[in-house]
């Protein structure tokens, strides 16, 4: 990904979820995804798909159990 598209889709994001606070992060190994940052903390990656001259975003988020709310333990 490109620091153009980065940043047009960092603003998709802002935009779509109202909060300035999400930020895109260039990876370093790799040029097909980067990571996304809410308030400083990172909090998933985001990655680029190309098939048939189609290109989509895919945002994966791992939520830890032991961080749910009422999690016992």
């Amino acid at each position: 990904m490109d620091p153009a598209e980065v940043s047009r889709l960092q603003s998709y994001l802002q935009d779509k979820f109202g909060h300035n606070g999400i930020a895109l992060k260039m990876r370093e190994k790799a040029n097909d995804s980067v990571e996304v940052i809410l308030n400083g903390e990172f909090i998933g990656v985001i990655y680029k798909d190309e098939d048939e001259g189609e290109i989509s975003f895919d945002f994966n988020m791992a939520i830890l159990e032991m961080d749910l709310p009422g999690a016992v333990g």
